[in-house]
């Protein structure tokens, strides 16, 4: 009975792991879809860096905020409050970029321009993880190795969906052109709003 028990809790573990880095892969999956609009061409290489940088602050963030817990609570309770804020003003800035970029007509599918740089890509993957620091709280009561496992699970789930998001995104670009940036433009504004009255108003 004891072993039954025990192996169950552990397929919730893994479980619960999936559902977490479900939910707290949506917003990254969102600005992938952005991303795919602003590089229609994009190589299936690049797909999987661009990927693979929301999946690692995916697994970052809440390994740090297990951390703090762990360590430094008081003041991580403090910084808390100002996520909301901080995603609010990175994709603000990035979203804002990329509208007005769409609205002036300076993307062009060919361009080398049009290319997200390394920097916005890793501010694109603070902005959209940042959320994720409290779930050191949520896996507080874990050991380091459970807490671990559970952040890699996070990540890869993240990694699956942000593929899934660039390749939507970028089927959608092929026919938008220009007009993709602008829109792209949008969904990142839209999330840093959304990000921001979830964390202002219901954190």
């Amino acid at each position: 009975m004891t072993d039954i028990i025990l192996f169950m809790s552990d397929i919730m573990f893994y479980v619960n792991s999936v559902f977490l880095g479900v939910g707290l892969a949506m917003d990254a999956f969102s600005v992938s879809m952005a991303n795919g609009l602003k590089e229609p061409k994009m190589k299936a290489g690049r797909m999987s860096f661009i990927a693979g940088i929301y999946a690692f602050f995916q697994f970052a963030m809440p390994m740090i905020g297990w951390l703090c817990v762990h360590t430094v609570a008081q003041y991580f309770e403090a910084f808390n409050k100002f996520i909301p804020w901080i995603a609010l003003i990175l994709l603000l800035f990035i979203g804002g970029k990329m509208l007005i970029e769409g609205i002036r007509g300076e993307s062009e599918d060919d361009s080398s321009d049009n290319k997200l740089s390394f920097g916005v890509l890793l501010v694109q993957g603070i902005a959209t993880s940042i959320d994720a620091l409290s779930v050191g709280f949520t896996i507080s009561d874990y050991g380091w190795l459970m807490a671990l496992i559970a952040t890699l699970i996070i990540a890869a789930v993240t990694f699956i969906i942000c593929i899934a998001g660039l390749i939507i995104g970028k089927k959608v670009g092929d026919k938008l052109n220009n007009k993709a940036a602008i829109l792209g433009g949008i969904i990142l504004i839209g999330i840093g709003i959304e990000i921001w009255v979830k964390g202002f108003f219901f954190g």
